[in-house]
């Protein structure tokens, strides 16, 4: 039976795009499925009473410098080399998140995913602008003013509250959150421990 791999999913998370590039390993050397869900950090942190780090250590300079370190370490140990901080960051990302909702109801996540993510953490775009989101949308191939239209659909945003609402009752507090079963994991550095129970 193959076992999946579920993704607690924002484009707003740096560490996000980082864990995206192991998703081709993990894949596969345990065969296992890849599910995406879309949600909103931004409410997630709101409903667990947490903080984003520039926040939660901002007033901590040596945590903040660390920070920037072990993520250097993690793209040199594995081979990402066109990450780069987005200069417009933080990005307030609930359009494209409503687009991802859309993608996911479309049967194209995946393909969104993979299409906008570097658009934030190769490109540097400021995707919370609307023209620069739909031209990214067109140049990705999708169905551009669709996509406009779904991102206003009532059942849409109701999708990305939902989601976000059923993570947080599972235990997330933040992203990258990822589930094996019942068993969670947070953070980039914790999905080999995931991959393991996929290989159990």
């Amino acid at each position: 039976m193959t076992k999946t791999l579920e993704f607690v999913f924002d484009f707003g998370s740096p560490n996000a795009y980082l864990s995206h590039k192991l998703l081709p390993g993990i894949v596969e050397r345990t065969g296992a499925e890849i599910r995406f869900l879309p949600c909103l950090l931004g409410g997630i942190f709101k409903a667990t009473n947490n903080n984003p780090p520039m926040v939660a250590f901002g007033g901590i300079p040596n945590k903040m410098a660390y920070m920037g370190i072990e993520m250097a370490r993690f793209q040199k140990r594995h081979n990402i080399t066109n990450f780069m901080m987005n200069p417009h960051f933080p990005i307030n990302t609930l359009h494209l998140m409503r687009g991802a909702v859309a993608a996911d109801m479309d049967g194209y996540l995946a393909d969104y995913i993979a299409a906008m993510l570097p658009c934030m953490w190769e490109q540097g775009l400021k995707m919370d602008d609307a023209e620069v989101l739909f031209k990214a949308w067109a140049d990705a191939g999708f169905d551009a003013d669709k996509l406009a239209a779904q991102i206003n659909d009532p059942a849409v945003k109701q999708q990305l509250v939902s989601n976000t609402e059923a993570v947080v009752a599972r235990g997330c507090f933040g992203i990258p959150t990822f589930f094996v079963g019942d068993e969670i994991f947070f953070g980039k550095d914790h999905m080999l421990e995931a991959e393991e129970l996929l290989t159990d």
